[in-house]
């Protein structure tokens, strides 16, 4: 059996007044991931959402909540993000100064930890936590807007990534976001990306049940 693929839209680029609409048409076009880009205006220039809208529309969707903070401290806002029902909490590394301690927290909460890292952070920053790690997000695209181009080094830096995670813990997910679309989703499978974030490249193109099933054929799921 091979590694696992998943799709896991960004809502950064869905119709803000429809949220509920838009997890209930990606559960009916087969997703199951949805991924939260939580800006805060200071770690990356942009504000989105927070836990009380998270929380709100928990209630209206089974989809796997894979949030991503890209918020300065992050560790203040850990048991909030966790209790309106995120399943996944990802932090960046460059957000926190001790990296480990929030990982070990989120896990402690009861969500499954993950650390993203800037496309100029190198791996040294996360290498020895790859053990506690449920994933691993290679930011593709500088964090903060979407429909960003993907930025070409970050391909070897995702290579170097699966081959450590071989001998480090081979369960670990491996997610890339920023730029992705069907058109590289091959390549990104094939260098060990398991999950793929996209935001303007598949909210851009419905009907959505039409647009995963291009993902899916383009990373050999079909």
């Amino acid at each position: 059996m091979g590694r696992p693929f998943i799709l896991s839209p960004s809502l950064l680029s869905s119709d803000f007044g429809r949220l509920a609409d838009e997890l209930a048409a990606l559960e009916e076009a087969g997703l199951s991931w949805v991924h939260w880009d939580v800006m805060d205006g200071a770690f990356v220039p942009n504000i989105t959402f927070g836990p009380p809208v998270i929380k709100a529309l928990r209630k209206r969707s089974k989809l796997f909540f894979d949030v991503h903070l890209m918020i300065e401290k992050p560790e203040r806002y850990l048991a909030e993000f966790v209790d309106a029902g995120a399943d996944l909490v990802c932090v960046h590394a460059e957000a926190t100064v001790h990296l480990e301690r929030t990982v070990a927290e989120i896990a402690r909460l009861g969500a499954k930890p993950a650390v993203a890292l800037n496309p100029a952070t190198p791996l040294d920053h996360m290498l020895y936590l790859i053990p506690q790690l449920h994933m691993t997000l290679i930011m593709s695209v500088n964090p903060g807007f979407g429909g960003q181009s993907f930025i070409p080094f970050t391909l070897p830096k995702l290579r170097q990534l699966a081959a450590l995670r071989e001998e480090a813990n081979p369960e670990m997910l491996i997610q890339v976001d920023g730029g992705v679309t069907p058109d590289n989703t091959t390549t990104l499978v094939k260098a060990g990306a398991d999950v793929l974030v996209s935001g303007s490249a598949f909210f851009g193109f419905p009907p959505y049940r039409k647009r995963h099933q291009a993902f899916l054929k383009a990373a050999g799921r079909p």
